[in-house]
């Protein structure tokens, strides 16, 4: 038992290193605003929950973000935009998590990744609406926008982007995942999760 809390333990540091250095080779998508970026750090994070258990995917979202918020900063002063990377990498993989355990087929896998998607795309356009966007400007000291505006953002830029940048992830996951569905299994059974 105990030699499975230090697996967990070093595999959770190792993933959180690698979703770091994919949170690093972030990029825009053309048709969307430049301050939206994509990046594949939520993969690694899918990865640790699959294998040891959401909460170890969360870890995973909650280390590579404070590493990045102390190595690069964060443009407000305050880790706005790293709790929302946290948050919308949350929204992805618990819905992932929780349906592919009911499931556990590639088939499954591909509609759990589909409802993660919906799933972050949908709270996360709620949460920029309501809590996020609203932080942004009052932490750049910038002029709040106007409810039609915000909408319009939330419309417009956010809720397609999260979707584009889910159905890209998932894309990448599934094609890890055909090589590495019968190994994480096998770790997942090892535990008795």
């Amino acid at each position: 038992m105990k030699e499975m809390k230090v697996k967990a333990i070093v595999t959770i540091g190792m993933l959180s290193s690698i979703a770091y250095v994919l949170m690093l080779l972030n990029f825009p998508l053309p048709p969307f605003p430049s301050f939206l970026m994509i990046d594949f750090s939520d993969i690694p994070a899918l990865i640790g929950a699959l294998i040891f258990g959401p909460v170890a995917g969360m870890l995973v979202e909650l280390f590579k973000n404070i590493l990045d918020y102390f190595m690069k900063g964060s443009a407000t002063g305050v880790p706005v935009g790293h709790i929302a990377n946290f948050l919308a990498g949350v929204l992805f993989i618990l819905p992932t998590y929780y349906l592919y355990k009911l499931l556990k087929t590639k088939k499954g896998m591909t509609l759990s990744l589909f409802i993660g998607t919906v799933t972050m795309a949908l709270l996360m356009s709620v949460l920029n609406y309501f809590i996020i966007l609203p932080a942004y400007t009052f932490f750049l000291h910038a002029p709040a926008m106007t409810a039609p505006q915000t909408r319009q953002l939330v419309m417009t830029a956010i809720l397609p982007f999260n979707f584009v940048k889910g159905l890209i992830m998932s894309a990448i996951f599934m094609l890890l995942f055909t090589r590495m569905q019968t190994w994480i299994n096998k770790q997942t059974s090892i535990k008795g999760i």
